[in-house]
C-alpha cells in the first residue's frame, strides 16, 4: 500500500534532482482525476479533457520550481487547468452539448435516484451549459468542487464579492431553465 505524501513533502522532493521525476509522478497521481473531472464539467468531451490535462501537467513540470507556496499546490495547479480550460473554450467557436453516458459520473446523482434520476441530470447539465463561460466555471466550483470564495478568488484572480455575484446569477439563471418545463 502506498502512502499518500502532503504536498510539502512532495514539493521538497521534486526540489532535489534525485527524486524529482518520482514526487512529480506522485503529485501527478495525487491530483489528476479531481483536475480531471473540473475540466470534464467544463469541455465535456474525453479527448479534449486528456489534451487540457496534459498541458496542465507539462505547464507544471516546467514551473513548479517557481512555485512559491503563496497558496496550495492544487490550488496552483486549480489556476492552471482553469487558465487552460478557458483558453482551449475561447479558442472553440461552437458549444458542444453534453452526452448523459459520457459525463453521468461526473455528477452526483447515482442510479439509486429513481427512474426520473437521468432525466433531472440531463435537465441540469442543460442548464449548466446555458451559462456564460465566467459563471459556469463560477457555479462548477462552487457547486461540484465545494470550492470556498476566497480559494475561488485566488484561482480565478476575481474578487470575493464578483464570484458570489456570479454565482447568485448562475443559480438564478439554472432555476428559472429548470421550471420552464
Amino acid at each position: 500500500m502506498q502512502v499518500v505524501k502532503d504536498d510539502e513533502q512532495l514539493l521538497e522532493e521534486f526540489r532535489s534532482k534525485d527524486t524529482r521525476e518520482l514526487a512529480f509522478e506522485q503529485i501527478i497521481r495525487k491530483y489528476q482525476e479531481r483536475l480531471y473531472y473540473m475540466i470534464r464539467r467544463m469541455v465535456h468531451d474525453h479527448d479534449d479533457t486528456d489534451d487540457i490535462l496534459q498541458q496542465v501537467f507539462i505547464k507544471a513540470w516546467k514551473n513548479l520550481e517557481r512555485f512559491r507556496g503563496e497558496s496550495g499546490l492544487y490550488t496552483w495547479l486549480y489556476r492552471i487547468a482553469s487558465n487552460e480550460t478557458i483558453n482551449f473554450l475561447n479558442k472553440r467557436n461552437k458549444t458542444e452539448r453534453v452526452a448523459l453516458d459520457d459525463v453521468s459520473h461526473c455528477l452526483e446523482a447515482t442510479s439509486n435516484d429513481g427512474p426520473d434520476g437521468a432525466t433531472i441530470q440531463q435537465k441540469l447539465l442543460d442548464a449548466i451549459d446555458t451559462l456564460p463561460k465566467k459563471q459556469r466555471m463560477v457555479f462548477i466550483l462552487k457547486y461540484f468542487e465545494e470550492m470556498k470564495y476566497e480559494e475561488m478568488s485566488t484561482v480565478l484572480d476575481t474578487s470575493v464579492g464578483a464570484l458570489k455575484a456570479s454565482y447568485h446569477h448562475a443559480v438564478k439563471k439554472i432555476e428559472n431553465f429548470l421550471v420552464q418545463d
